[in-house]
């Protein structure tokens, strides 16, 4: 095979399209619940059900998206035009599920729901070609480990921007935020989503692009068929899932976790710089290490990391914040190494069937995993939400606030530490069985 050598130039414009992807991903999660709960009076598990329910859709419209751009025929390519079609969508209706009428309770939640349901469409339209690229961009094994790890850097300054910026906004007219402040966040956070999408667009004009359309790609159900029967993939899949499921739920605990258990709702941007720093710090020690140890224990040694720090976490009310601090920068160690070898692994398994069938088919590969993961990813604010309610949290409107009972402060800390280190400890023990190695022989 023919490798294809990819130019600093694309690999920039093809990382910088990950201000959205990690974006939209993050700010939903981290600030929606809160937002909900705390400022349109939503109980907890209505709130985390409007998070969890939209995602669901992803499980329709994904792998169509991921089908019509397989076999898409265009002087753009087969997966630029959908990305497009997101950069124009997405932006304005993500500032619109927190730009609304005055509601409250059961109607605030029909309305942000259904908001966040089109928001999940376009971003959809972007994700999941995007997605889809790296594998066909080059045929070499860890060169696609290099190419992603351009797109790992963005994700970090994505995730400060997320975790960090938006908090921020949101807490710069008071702590805890103001309705003008989150809306403020909205139209901030989306028009750098338009930027970044813009950009990734026009600078993967000249990517190099392997393999042929195949327009006679069959029915869902037959491709389907086809990656059930790609055991490397689906293991990848279920143990991506669980990661992300831990990642879920600490997401929606984060601000919860800076109000409640540590004092100070501003801690929320420090929590995520603790989070994010290692990203753009340790990536180039992440990629030394997947060519040593191969991407399955490199992929084992990050989970580890990052459920050690976890669990560890749950002694903050012994050792206070900066403690806290300290373990959420470990996890932020283990996390930059399970994003990076998350996709890099994925586009190992669409290169490889590539390789093997003669078919383009990373659009239906990269649009189920995207559907699914997505899907899992947003239950942990179901999960995070329950945890609420069986700990007695009480909503509340900013005019009205009310003082937690202690059983749901307890909650709150063990939704952010004990649940997903649980989790991402069951991952660890998954990827032992993914079998795809640097020969691409499955053992």
């Amino acid at each position: 095979m023919i490798t294809a050598t990819v130019s600093r130039g694309v690999r920039l414009g093809y990382g910088v399209g990950s201000f959205c992807t990690a974006t939209f991903a993050s700010v939903p999660g981290l600030l929606l619940l809160y937002y909900m709960t705390n400022f349109l009076a939503v109980p907890a598990w209505l709130a985390g059900v409007v998070v969890a329910a939209p995602k669901v859709w992803d499980l329709v419209i994904n792998p169509l998206v991921g089908r019509w751009s397989d076999r898409t025929v265009s002087r753009l390519g087969p997966r630029r035009p959908w990305m497009l079609a997101g950069a124009c969508s997405l932006p304005p209706l993500f500032v619109l599920v927190f730009i609304g009428p005055p509601l409250t309770g059961v109607p605030a939640a029909l309305y942000v729901a259904a908001l966040f349901l089109l928001a999940a469409t376009a971003y959809a339209l972007f994700e999941v070609p995007y997605k889809a690229m790296p594998a066909e961009m080059t045929g070499d094994y860890h060169e696609r480990t290099s190419l992603l790890q351009w797109r790992m850097v963005f994700i970090g300054a994505a995730t400060v921007i997320s975790g960090v910026v938006a908090p921020a906004i949101v807490n710069s007219q008071g702590e805890g935020g103001t309705l003008s402040s989150y809306r403020l966040m909205a139209v901030t956070v989306g028009a750098i989503m338009l930027a970044s999408m813009l950009a990734s667009f026009l600078g993967t004009a000249r990517a190099p692009m392997t393999g042929a359309p195949d327009p006679e790609t069959g029915t869902l159900r037959t491709q389907f068929a086809a990656l059930r029967g790609n055991s490397a993939f689906m293991w990848l899949l279920a143990l991506s899932c669980t990661q992300m499921l831990a990642v879920g739920v600490m997401l929606a605990a984060a601000p919860y976790f800076a109000a409640y258990a540590l004092g100070d709702p501003k801690a929320t941007s420090t929590l995520f710089a603790a989070l994010v720093g290692p990203i753009l710090l340790t990536m180039p020690l992440w990629v030394r290490i997947s060519k040593r140890l191969d991407k399955r224990g490199a992929m084992v040694l990050a989970g580890v990391l990052f459920g050690a720090g976890t669990a560890a976490a749950t002694a903050t009310p012994l050792f206070g914040g900066l403690y806290a601090h300290l373990m959420i920068f470990i996890v932020g160690i283990g996390f930059a190494g399970v994003q990076l070898l998350q996709f890099s692994m994925l586009a190992d398994v669409i290169a490889f069937d590539a390789e093997a069938s003669g078919r383009r088919r990373a659009g239906v590969f990269t649009g189920l995993w995207t559907a699914i993961e997505s899907a899992v990813s947003s239950f942990g604010a179901l999960i995070f939400g329950a945890v609420l309610s069986l700990g007695g949290f009480v909503s509340s409107e900013p005019s009205r606030p009310v003082a937690q009972p202690d059983s749901a402060v307890t909650a709150v800390i063990i939704g952010q530490t004990a649940v997903p280190a649980v989790i991402i400890f069951l991952a660890v023990v998954m990827t032992l069985r993914y079998r795809l190695t640097a020969a691409g022989k499955n053992a």
